[in-house]
């Protein structure tokens, strides 16, 4: 497992330590269906006692690093939503897509149950042996539904891959 990234960015210097790793049963990076994938998210012990309460929250925040980005990925600035080329090409900050300058992805769970130091959660859009740089327990946003607006593709469902 990869011990930490070192980010730059002109002088400054990042350290991001992976606090754990997800495990599951998704091996290929092509899309999938999260929410019938069921995974674990196993927290390395010095951070466990960061852990108390989460199970108190139904959904959880999981920010990860798509460590399987290769460096020409990380060059693309646009993208077809969902690898769907019937769809116009948007900006790689319009999308979710995995490959973007800085492989950093996120994505809200639900937290099934807590095992020491193992989350078992659903709806993880990650494959196995993908690092964890950090948890955060979901809370409502303070939006009102009626401002928020969305591109036409966003409702699309996903292509399947077979």
């Amino acid at each position: 497992m990869l011990a930490f990234f070192i980010l730059t960015h002109m002088n400054m210097k990042m350290n991001v330590k992976p606090i754990g790793i997800i495990r599951n049963s998704v091996n290929e990076t092509l899309y999938f269906d999260a929410q019938n994938v069921t995974s674990e998210i196993v927290v390395n012990p010095e951070y466990v006692r960061g852990l108390a309460s989460i199970e108190t929250f139904s959904h959880i925040i999981v920010l990860f690093w798509l460590d399987r980005i290769k460096s020409a990925g990380r060059k693309v600035l646009k993208v077809h939503p969902c690898r769907d080329f019937t769809l116009p090409l948007v900006g790689v900050f319009s999308s979710r897509s995995p490959r973007r300058p800085n492989p950093i992805a996120v994505t809200t769970v639900k937290l099934v149950e807590r095992q020491s130091n193992v989350l078992i959660v659903t709806g993880l859009d990650a494959i196995n042996g993908t690092p964890v740089l950090d948890i955060k327990p979901y809370l409502p946003e303070k939006i009102n539904p009626t401002e928020l607006r969305f591109p036409d593709w966003v409702n699309k469902p996903l292509p399947h891959s077979t």
